[in-house]
């Protein structure tokens, strides 16, 4: 710990770069897909506020198991298919794929044809599977 403090220390300007990195890092991430909201969230929203889960995993995926009531459209289809979403612009949707990482990019897509309030579940459906919450085969 000595040495850490005498390492900052010695190399201020280095430690401020990374610092100022690690937050812009972070704060574009968050601006990349919008906000993360967890599985508990996302089933409140469900439940209260009548939110849509999106799944843009692809069919193997989907097939292995899914949220119940998710629509589903793969990734590399969202594109061409944004249309069946239309009727969904006013609601929140909750966009779900592995590992939480793909559903910034969709989200960011759904914000640029206009939906209103798009979310990604943190962690995708490993997280949601890891909480033991239920799934439809």
């Amino acid at each position: 710990m000595e040495q850490l403090i005498e390492f900052i220390g010695n190399h201020v300007l280095l430690v401020s770069a990374f610092g100022i990195t690690l937050a812009l890092l972070l704060w574009t991430e968050s601006l990349r897909g919008g906000k993360a909201v967890t599985p508990a969230e996302a089933t409140l929203l469900v439940n209260k506020e009548d939110a849509v889960l999106l799944d843009i995993r692809n069919k193997k995926d989907w097939d292995t198991g899914h949220i119940t009531n998710a629509i589903h459209i793969p990734f590399t289809d969202l594109k061409n298919r944004m249309g069946e979403l239309n009727k969904h612009k006013s609601k929140p949707v909750v966009v779900v794929c592995n590992l939480g990482q793909t559903a910034g990019s969709a989200a960011k897509m759904l914000k640029a044809d206009g939906f209103e309030n798009v979310m990604r579940l943190r962690g995708g459906m490993t997280e949601w599977k890891g909480q033991n919450l239920p799934i439809v085969k």
